[in-house]
């Protein structure tokens, strides 16, 4: 029991690290980016290319997969994101569920649509086994990356300039250029990092999620589930909405398999219906 709840924590944090980038673009910047799951793809593909053909160490290839997605939203947003914002809701679905499937049929044609492999450092690999309760290496190892990213942005977010400057620029982007700021080049910084962040986690999710050109979709709920339960005015909600999916997931796949998904979709439905605007929206009802 302790060792399922341990493995399905390791999913939410890792969840919670592939969607946040997504409760940024959405919450911070009102945008529904549904081509989130394809920079988690392509940091994934970064990571398995590096380490197999290139033989780069794996711990390198993580900030080289953040790095690399990052600069992918950077030219995207100007590129193509930018002329979305302030579109209806709508338009912004269909262009980003367009992206997916250009993403899709692009790394099926270049790459193949075999799943990809990766082998962990030696040390990652294994479990301790403490009284009754099995830690596996590299779920520890995700556990402590995910929480210190989560630590580090929800600071960045709370006590930094930037981050004073974004709430500025998404509440009001007239005022906030009439003040000075450069709300193109913050929202461009914005979109970046939160790229990087999705490419960051499916380099560290490639092992445990599997990855292949259909990874954009097979997840792409699952990120609006975090989403959409824990809301977007916090990254506590999204957190906590992660955590409870990954237990959630883990626990059903292990006790009724046939019936994994359906716990974890009639959990989403009743949180839904409790709290319409997620876990933790904003006294009357976020953005």
């Amino acid at each position: 029991m302790l060792t399922l709840l341990f493995d399905g924590i390791a999913y939410g944090m890792l969840l919670f690290v592939l969607a946040v980038g997504l409760a940024v673009t959405l919450g911070l910047m009102n945008f529904i980016n549904l081509a989130h799951g394809a920079f988690a793809m392509a940091g994934g593909y970064i990571t398995v290319l590096l380490m197999n053909r290139l033989g780069v160490p794996f711990l390198v290839t993580l900030p080289l997969a953040f790095l690399g997605t990052a600069v992918m939203g950077a030219v995207l947003e100007p590129l193509l994101y930018r002329r979305l914002y302030g579109k209806p809701h709508l338009d912004q679905v269909l262009f980003s569920i367009g992206l997916v499937f250009m993403a899709v049929t692009g790394v099926d044609y270049i790459i193949g649509s075999m799943q990809q492999n990766i082998t962990l450092p030696t040390w990652l690999q294994g479990r301790f086994d403490i009284s009754w309760i099995g830690i596996g290496k590299y779920r520890l190892f995700i556990i402590v990356v995910c929480a210190a990213l989560t630590i580090g942005l929800q600071w960045m977010l709370s006590n930094t300039r930037l981050g004073s400057q974004l709430r500025a620029s998404v509440d009001d982007p007239r005022v906030a250029g009439g003040l000075g700021l450069n709300v193109n080049r913050i929202f461009l910084l914005t979109f970046a990092v939160g790229s990087g962040l999705a490419g960051l986690g499916g380099a560290l999710g490639a092992e445990i999620l599997g990855l292949d050109p259909s990874f954009p979709l097979k997840f792409m709920i699952y990120f609006l589930i975090v989403v959409s339960v824990g809301g977007t005015t916090t990254l506590t909600g999204p957190l906590l909405a992660a955590l409870l999916l990954g237990i959630a997931d883990v626990a059903g796949k292990y006790y009724v398999p046939k019936l994994g998904a359906f716990i974890v979709y009639t959990l989403m439905i009743v949180i839904l219906l409790l709290r319409p605007q997620g876990l933790f929206a904003r006294a009357g009802g976020g953005k």
